[in-house]
């Protein structure tokens, strides 16, 4: 399996601020381990480039995306006055001098990889990227993401690169609420996952269009249970759609050992749900697979995940 892994030093640089536990560290964490495992060996390493305004708007209101450009020059303004460089975006998420840089190449990786994907230079992608995507919705940043990585994709590859089905699978332990606003109603998209609720978005108890199979499931749902719901519940809407292309939130923070959630999830279900996700895709769409990370917030499990799921795309 030819695996491309794309990222850029420009996604070190975003910063939200001491303690923050979306931070640079999380992207140290799964170099080292995919290094130390001797995973990174077998990667197609890639710079991502930065997204375009033209493509942040195949997701996003042109609104939405002078918004956050209109923040980062004013920031630049106050830093240069003396200012402290951060501009809040709600309780959590802060926009620093680095933000908007980052986030055009955390989308741009994802276009990047989808591009490469589609023409058959990679068989697969993982964007080690930061900051996250799927809690941005079309007109709105919140919960640590300002572009919706993963929907800018999706949508990409249906506009620009004219596919015709695209699926996204999201297995953050939180509801991409983003994404199911970006996308839900659109026929060409389907979108699954599993997420816990009662929990932060406090969405997606109640899909928003047909093409939404969004499963709540609560807190302390063990890896097994989460695998019974997926065989259940996404595997025949999935078969069903025959997507011609499957991009995947890859959020880390449903494992047992990460606090910012309550699942009891496992590198070995992470492994399990890569090697179903990864026999569909070749049923269906040619094997073609762009994952990106989310969420995933306590650096050892994280490091882990992301090495079980970088093993199962990398056919290791």
């Amino acid at each position: 399996m030819a695996t491309g892994y794309f990222t850029h030093r420009d996604c070190w640089l975003h910063d939200m601020g001491a303690g923050h536990p979306e931070c640079a560290a999380r992207l140290d964490a799964i170099e080292d381990r995919l290094l130390i495992s001797g995973v990174m060996d077998v990667l197609q390493r890639h710079d991502a480039p930065k997204a375009s305004i033209y493509d942040l708007e195949l997701a996003h209101s042109r609104m939405h995306v002078a918004a956050m450009r209109g923040l980062d020059l004013l920031m630049q303004e106050e830093i240069a006055a003396g200012g402290d460089g951060y501009s809040q975006i709600d309780t959590d998420t802060l926009l620093s001098p680095h933000t908007w840089n980052a986030a055009l190449r955390a989308a741009g990786a994802v276009v990047a990889a989808t591009d490469m994907v589609i023409e058959g230079r990679l068989d697969n992608a993982f964007c080690a990227v930061r900051p996250p995507g799927h809690h941005a919705e079309r007109d709105k940043a919140m919960g640590f993401c300002f572009f919706n990585n993963i929907a800018v994709g999706a949508k990409y590859a249906l506009q620009r690169r004219q596919l015709e089905r695209v699926a996204v699978i999201d297995f953050d332990v939180h509801h991409g609420n983003g994404t199911e606003d970006i996308l839900a109603g659109d026929a060409r998209t389907l979108m699954v996952s599993f997420f816990q609720s009662p929990f932060f978005p406090n969405s997606g108890e109640q899909a928003k269009g047909e093409n939404m199979c969004n499963i709540p499931v609560p807190a302390y749902t063990k890896g097994m249970d989460v695998r019974e719901i997926i065989d259940m519940m996404w595997v025949p809407r999935l078969e069903a759609f025959k997507p011609q292309m499957i991009f995947i939130s890859a959020g880390f923070d449903a494992h047992r050992d990460d606090d910012m959630g309550q699942l009891m999830l496992s590198e070995s279900d992470y492994a399990w749900i890569t090697q179903l996700i990864v026999d569909i895709a070749r049923r269906h769409a040619g094997g073609r697979i762009v994952s990106s990370l989310e969420g995933g917030y306590v650096m050892e499990p994280l490091a882990r995940s992301v090495e079980a799921h970088v093993r199962v795309l990398a056919g290791l």
